[in-house]
């Protein structure tokens, strides 16, 4: 027996090595981001079997393999006559009075994307739930032919549910319907959505089943789109998601402020494009046709690109985009985002703008909804302030708002923040615009969140408590993950 006992220590110590050399292999070979490789490494060796397991589930990208599986040949559109770019086309001409400058920008994000700038859209903003919710299900209420609704929260409480009913009303009056949930945003709330809306008998899917039967908010590899079109002609997207917090007519316990916007023109093509990708990966069941796609007449004045982003294909796309329009500004930069983890090539870039003589404000909440991600994001903020960036406190409720602004002109609207969660782990999906009215409309939204906010001085970062200190910058350790 003791024989026995001794064999098979020494045969679980070289699977452990076995495990934690295979799982720092890969590793090596596979993370970009040399932070989280080094973060990784660290895991795997100071935690035998365990690193490499929790590697396996939340470190190992698979999502890359199965996009490439499911994507559509070039020669079977989805939709009919999809302009594209070649990664070597010019598109300087300046879309805008006022734009003339950002050609450069223009061309950039046409080459990352591959994706044309876009003439004749109208995008209004929707300021909270009780602006936006109505407008969505009034689309959904006067839905033909087909509704596409993807989101990251569903929650199964009195907004939700009025959603589901709507929804379900679709159904039955003979609407293809198809509702995408991302798996840790359907479990925010118990029992989950989804088993509402198949008692319904409305299609609905859930995006990456993860192991964890409840949410985990820092779960990676998650669907944070927003997205819904109407008989592929109206679209909404933005930051906010379905959830009673957002609208204030409910009376919520823990109010949300967000933005969201309605859309439409060309651009509702390609918002239309990207859910269709989403639920083919999802389900395998292809979206063609004039029931989901069809020809768009111009609707306004706005130049509009949407801008997807995730571990696939499209990985770092809006890291570059935020990069380039940093790079392009002239006069000011205006920042809305919850969550300020930004690494050190975006750190960089706020810091060259500003030192450019371009006005750098960055607007985030001041009592965050993640304690974590506040305290890391308070550790970061003296790399930015030390070189001329202007930080805000905007103060309660919890303002959810992402949203950047450039000269007046530009707008970048959308779901993704400012961390590496959103720039590298997750699928987002932003939509850049040029139209001087629709900045200026949102450059007023700004000025009246600045009237209230407290303003972050390097004096107030030097003058916390010591533990303070200590707490965040443990907490700004783990930013690659938060």
């Amino acid at each position: 027996m003791q024989y026995i006992a001794s064999y098979w220590q020494w045969a679980i110590s070289a699977f452990a090595l076995f495990a934690d050399v295979a799982a720092t292999i890969h590793v090596v070979l596979h993370k970009r981001d040399s932070r989280a490789a080094i973060g990784w490494a660290g895991v795997i060796w100071l935690t035998p079997l365990v690193g490499p397991l929790l590697y396996f589930l939340f470190g190992v990208n698979r999502i890359h393999r199965k996009a490439r599986r499911l994507r559509r040949p070039l020669d079977q559109p989805r939709a009919a006559d999809f302009p594209t770019l070649d990664p070597t086309d010019d598109e300087t001409e300046p879309p805008c009075p006022g734009a003339e400058h950002l050609g450069t920008l223009v061309r950039l994000v046409g080459r990352v994307t591959g994706r044309p700038l876009l003439p004749g859209n109208r995008i209004v903003p929707l300021y909270s739930g009780e602006e936006a919710y109505p407008e969505m299900l009034a689309a959904i209420r006067g839905a033909e032919q087909s509704v596409a609704l993807g989101t990251y929260i569903f929650d199964n409480d009195q907004a939700g549910r009025t959603f589901v009913d709507e929804l379900a009303e679709a159904v039955a009056r003979g609407v293809e319907v198809r509702v995408l949930i991302d798996a840790v945003g359907s479990h925010y709330t118990w029992p989950s959505v989804v088993r509402r809306l198949r008692r319904r008998r409305v299609p609905v899917a859930r995006f990456l089943p993860q192991l964890l039967p409840w949410y985990f908010p820092y779960a990676n590899l998650r669907l944070h789109r927003k997205v819904l079109v109407v008989d592929g002609r109206v679209g909404f997207t933005g930051g906010m998601n379905i959830r009673q917090g957002h609208d204030a007519t409910l009376n919520p316990r823990h109010p949300i402020h967000d933005l969201h916007f309605r859309v439409e023109g060309p651009v509702v093509a390609r918002l239309q494009e990207v859910f269709a990708d989403d639920w083919e990966f999802t389900t395998g069941e292809p979206l063609q046709g004039e029931r989901w796609f069809r020809k768009l007449a111009d609707a306004g004045p706005v130049h509009a690109r949407v801008v997807p982003s995730g571990p696939d294909d499209d990985f770092e796309k809006l890291r570059t985009t935020f990069c380039g329009a940093l790079s392009c500004a002239d006069e000011s930069v205006r920042i809305m985002t919850p969550y300020f983890l930004p690494d050190a090539g975006l750190i960089s870039a706020l810091n060259v703008a500003a030192l450019r003589g371009v006005k750098v404000d960055i607007l985030l909440p001041q009592r965050n909804n993640l304690r974590l991600v506040q305290w890391a994001s308070t550790a970061e903020l003296w790399h930015v302030l030390g070189h001329g960036c202007r930080v805000w406190l905007v103060p309660p409720p919890f303002d959810h708002t992402k949203l950047m602004l450039v000269d007046s002109v530009w707008s970048l609207i959308g779901s993704a923040n400012w961390d590496s969660r959103s720039l590298r782990l997750n699928f987002e999906l932003d939509v850049e615009c040029y139209d001087p009215e629709l900045a200026a409309a949102l450059d007023d939204l700004v000025r009246r969140k600045l009237e209230k906010a407290v303003p972050v001085t390097l004096a107030d970062l030097d003058g916390r408590n010591i533990l303070f200190k200590l707490r965040d910058g443990v907490a700004r350790l783990f930013s690659p993950y938060l």
